[in-house]
């Protein structure tokens, strides 16, 4: 028996489109199952659950691109092609330095806080360089790492 192809559409807030083509694809019984994506804190060595992400919104979130890029890199075919939008990030690349066998530190790519209001992403350890001052004088830069996500969230996008 064929494995069952899995089918995620990225989309946003727009629901005239979605409930059509995931009852199309599944109404066919061709192996085929669609379904809304979902997504949360995205490892880049985790494998991605879907073989196929129709994208409907990448073009406004880009946390999304960063995700389809990497799903692409993971052997998902993706249909909207999400490099088309910006030459590089650095979850991307560090997921492809990973992927080649070169040491990279772990890198997690978290969603917008603005754009879905009230998230607290599972995150067990988080590092975010983000600047400190110095006991002395000017500002350097040093890793922090957040161990206990909920009292570091607040500390995410606001340097």
């Amino acid at each position: 028996m064929a494995k069952v192809k899995n089918v995620g559409l990225v989309v946003g807030r727009e629901w005239s489109f979605p409930p059509a083509f995931i009852e199309a694809v599944n109404a066919k019984d061709a192996g085929v199952v669609a379904s809304i994506a979902k997504f949360g804190a995205e490892h880049m060595d985790a494998p991605v659950e879907y073989d196929v992400l129709v994208d409907r919104i990448s073009h406004e979130v880009p946390m999304y691109r960063t995700i389809l890029k990497h799903a692409v890199l993971q052997g998902t075919t993706v249909i909207n092609n999400p490099f088309m939008w910006s030459a590089d990030d650095k979850f991307f690349g560090a997921s492809l330095i990973t992927k080649l066998g070169v040491v990279s530190p772990k890198t997690v790519v978290l969603p917008n806080k603005e754009y879905v209001p009230g998230i607290v992403p599972a995150v067990q350890s988080v590092v975010i360089a983000a600047p400190q001052p110095l006991r002395t004088s000017g500002w350097f830069r040093r890793p922090w790492a957040a161990h206990r996500p909920r009292p570091h969230c607040g500390r995410v996008g606001s340097w």
